[in-house]
This record gives structure tokens, sequence and C-alpha cells, in this order.
């Protein structure tokens, strides 16, 4: 007998209420010499929904960031977690 899983999958986001992320972002950014619109153009050839607004509020500490983007802003960058988080 073949049993049916099904797994529904939530958008997670992380509280960053310090905006350590955001700011960590904005400048390992900047010290790579990306701009905000070529970070949100990569990220949206990697399928993943964001607008250059919404990278000013995550940047900002006015919006909190989504786990798939944070991964994807850590492969762009080519940074580690704790580079990110620290």
């Amino acid at each position: 007998m073949v049993q049916k899983v099904c797994y529904y999958l939530k958008v997670e986001k992380i509280i960053d209420n310090k905006n350590v992320i955001g700011s960590n972002i904005r400048r390992i950014r900047l010290e790579k010499k990306i701009g905000q619109t070529e970070l949100v153009r990569e990220l949206q050839l990697r399928k993943i929904s964001i607008t250059r607004e919404t990278l000013v509020k995550i940047e900002g500490g006015r919006q909190h960031i989504k786990l798939v983007q944070l991964k994807a802003i850590r492969d762009i960058l080519q940074v580690s977690y704790d580079e990110l988080l620290q």
C-alpha cells in the first residue's frame, strides 16, 4: 500500500529586531561594490520574489527577511551565514 504524504511549506521570516542581518547585508554589498538594483536583479534571476523597495526595507530594519531571500543573498554575496548574522 502506497501512502501519500503532503508537506506544506510556509514562508518563514527571520525576526531580527536589532537589524543585524540587514546592516550586514548592506555593509557586505557595499564592500563588494554591488548596487541594490544589481542585487535585486540577481535575486530575481534566481526566482526569488523581491523588489528594490523590499531590499531597502530589509537593509533599514523595517522588514523581516525571508529565509529563502537570506539563502540567495548569502550565495550571491559569497559569504557565510556567520558573516550575515554577526
